[in-house]
């Protein structure tokens, strides 16, 4: 190896020291989100497995919508160089900056979720055909794909509220292989919560947050080109 050679080469850029930079984010962003989903993940966990507390459930996960929305900036933002990494920082900003905007997505998207998780439980009662039960868990899985991608917008970019939840709704269709992507991981997180809880599935949120923004990133990439200066 010639000296310019090794010259360029610094401590932090091999494939190793890029891993450790990746484990340590991951570790850090999901301490963040537990501290910050603290107050609802308590009571959430101690909540009973009956149909009646799905709304309390729905409010009780109030507090994750931001704390995925800054874990989102802070993935999006992170360095692969062990010597410059600030992953606690980079969450704190984006949990500064995408507080009120991830609530206006998250609070609706939860709405929509309770309103057809009491349905789907009392759907014994309801007396209506079989096929309006597939029909609205068909419904629930579009308001998730439809809430993950307009959590990721309003994550990384600075638009109106209509035009996130706009934005979330046309990619749907416009990237497939976004959607296809994004619904492995919705069904991945229902099955995981139904085997497990609630609590196994926010410990692996930075985990899913890192996911959900590379099955994302054709739909982040053309807002870049189509819909940014």
């Amino acid at each position: 190896m010639s000296t310019a050679a090794a010259r360029e080469r610094h401590f932090g850029n091999g494939p190793l020291s890029q891993g450790a930079a990746l484990v340590y984010t991951l570790l850090v962003v999901e301490l963040l989100v537990l501290l910050t989903s603290l107050p609802g993940l308590v009571p959430l966990v101690l909540l009973s497995a009956d149909s009646s507390n799905i709304p309390l459930a729905a409010a009780c996960a109030l507090p994750i919508g931001p704390a995925l929305s800054a874990a989102l900036y802070a993935l999006r933002h992170r360095s692969s160089d062990l010597t410059d990494l600030h992953p606690a920082a980079a969450f704190w900003r984006g949990y500064r900056l995408n507080f009120l905007g991830s609530l206006k997505i998250w609070l609706p998207g939860l709405a929509w979720l309770a309103i057809i998780g009491l349905n789907l439980a009392n759907f014994g009662a309801a007396d209506v055909p079989g096929w309006w039960a597939a029909l609205l868990v068909a419904i629930a899985i579009a308001v998730a794909l439809w809430l993950g991608n307009a959590l990721v917008i309003t994550s990384l970019f600075s638009f109106r509220t209509v035009d996130i939840a706009r934005l979330a709704l046309l990619f749907l269709s416009r990237a497939p292989g976004v959607t296809l992507g994004n619904a492995c991981l919705v069904v991945l997180a229902g099955l995981l919560t139904a085997v497990t809880s609630e609590a196994v599935l926010i410990l692996l949120g930075s985990v899913f947050a890192l996911v959900l923004l590379l099955t994302s990133r054709r739909m982040t990439t053309a807002i870049e080109k189509e819909f940014t200066a």
